[in-house]
């Protein structure tokens, strides 16, 4: 495995919360309200995001959309080669998501395959009308033709740099950093 070492700070608290809101107010708009409006975070950092947009939403609103919390360790195309032993934690989901619009939540959108499990862990789960896609940032590379509904930021990197978003939930600071390959 490669190691990387901080090259520059993308966004720093205030720039994140900024994305946030501006995504919340994306979802709203796009979604002519939040009536049928469902968060889903991505384990790890999806989570918390998802419920900063959430809180984002019923600032606008004044009603905060349910927020679920998905695991798709299990729906990994590459969990038969992972070498350790996966650790599964729990989904929640706060409502049936059949006839919902499930947003899903994450932090980094790269080659599309982190997406794809979500999508068959959700479509496992119940029929919703839509999934749409909310990332705090883009930085392509695409493997698969997916695409996010919402970003924060597109940031175009290359194979030697990682971003690496840290969130206050997780890692007592919020920022996002260009990571250089060492």
């Amino acid at each position: 495995m490669a190691n990387f070492v901080d090259k520059s700070v993308l966004i720093d608290e205030q720039g994140m919360f900024r994305a946030l809101v501006r995504i919340a107010h994306e979802i709203v708009e796009k979604n002519k309200g939040v009536k049928d409006v469902i968060l889903v975070g991505i384990r790890s950092r999806g989570v918390p995001l998802a419920h900063r947009i959430a809180d984002a939403i019923e600032n606008i609103e004044g009603i905060r959309p349910p927020v679920g919390v998905l695991d798709i360790t299990l729906y990994r195309d590459d969990l038969s080669t992972l070498s350790y032993q996966p650790v599964v934690r729990p989904t929640t989901m706060p409502v049936n998501l059949d006839g919902k619009i499930v947003v899903l939540v994450d932090d980094v959108l790269y080659t599309g395959r982190t997406i794809r499990a979500a999508m068959d862990a959700i479509i496992d789960m119940g029929r919703p009308t839509a999934i749409q896609l909310s990332v705090l940032i883009d930085r392509g590379h695409r493997e698969l033709p997916i695409r996010a509904d919402y970003v924060g930021k597109n940031v175009p990197t290359s194979s030697k740099e990682s971003i690496n978003v840290k969130v206050h939930e997780i890692d007592y600071v919020d920022q996002v950093v260009l990571q250089q390959e060492v």
